[in-house]
């Protein structure tokens, strides 16, 4: 039951993330002559070049790479590339019916921009859930199964070559604008990716390392890990206290850390992702739920 609701949820947001996409590509790259890469930078080099709606070619490209791909996916992963595939031939089709305009004043620096954010927002969406709309993400996997090239790489090789096939039809200048809308959408992804939690990992080496460790584990209710270390100089052994916490309750850790240790060395990491306790959606409502009968 809970794995067919996650499911059903991941569907949503692949066809969400696949309607504003298609809406920034419809509404600003299409009317812009913006390029894009891969599968979709295909359509558009169709489109401009022969006429044809991108809400066809994108089936016709991609449903004969998925049949390739079979071997390569798991059943999740082909159901949410069909989805994907599909979600994103509809809602082109969707938004060019509805023929809404958004004047720019012919200012290509804003389509760009505008394209880029309206692109990643909703590129970010269905990846953050683990879905595809097929494409040169199938061509890559191949690569990287049949030549070991990694899928990053794979990705970059195929979108510089629909890029530059691209300039059958655009001016340099397009290009150049074309390339902001790129660099805007992959920030924009990676932010929305990663913006599904507030998390930082944080490393405190202190004499103290025991009173500050259960005054995290009482006040924040946090887990702490013990690493054990040994100092390069002094070889003198120790602990030094490992957590992963939200934003505001790192600043609390740190206070804590120098109200007990003056002396205490505290570092800061970067966290991609956190899975388990303490960070799941139910634990997080649990959380707000608590902290607003206490302000009550």
């Amino acid at each position: 039951m809970k794995k067919t609701k996650q499911m059903v949820t991941d569907i949503i947001f692949i066809f969400l993330g696949a309607s504003i996409y298609s809406f920034g590509l419809v509404t600003f790259n299409m009317p812009n002559q913006l390029a894009e890469g891969g599968i979709t930078g295909i359509t558009l080099i169709i489109y401009n070049l022969f006429g044809l709606n991108p809400a066809y070619t994108t089936l016709l490209l991609n449903i004969p790479l998925i049949l390739i791909g079979l071997r390569i996916f798991g059943f999740k992963a082909l159901i949410y590339t069909l989805i994907g595939t599909f979600s994103l031939s509809f809602n082109i089709l969707f938004w060019q019916q509805m023929n809404i305009s958004v004047s720019v004043e012919h200012d290509l620096l804003i389509a760009a921009l505008l394209a880029g954010l309206i692109g990643g927002i909703g590129s970010g969406l269905i990846y953050r859930v683990g879905g595809t709309t097929g494409g040169t993400d199938i061509i890559a996997r191949i690569l990287e199964k049949n030549f070991g090239l990694t899928i990053g790489r794979s990705l970059l090789m195929l979108d510089i070559v629909v890029l530059l096939l691209s300039l059958s039809y655009l001016s340099l200048k397009q290009m150049m604008y074309t390339l902001i809308a790129v660099f805007v959408f992959s920030i924009v992804v990676d932010f929305v990716q990663e913006a599904s939690y507030s998390a930082k990992g944080i490393l405190v080496i202190s004499d103290k390392n025991e009173l500050i460790a259960a005054c995290i584990m009482e006040e924040l209710e946090r887990g702490v890990t013990y690493l054990k270390s040994e100092g390069a100089y002094s070889h003198a052994e120790r602990n030094i206290i490992f957590c992963v916490a939200t934003h505001p309750e790192i600043n609390r850790i740190k206070e804590m850390a120098h109200e007990i240790d003056k002396s205490a060395f505290v570092s800061i990491l970067t966290v991609n992702e956190v899975i388990g306790e303490g960070f799941s959606k139910e634990t997080i409502k649990h959380n707000k739920a608590k902290k607003k009968k206490e302000q009550a």
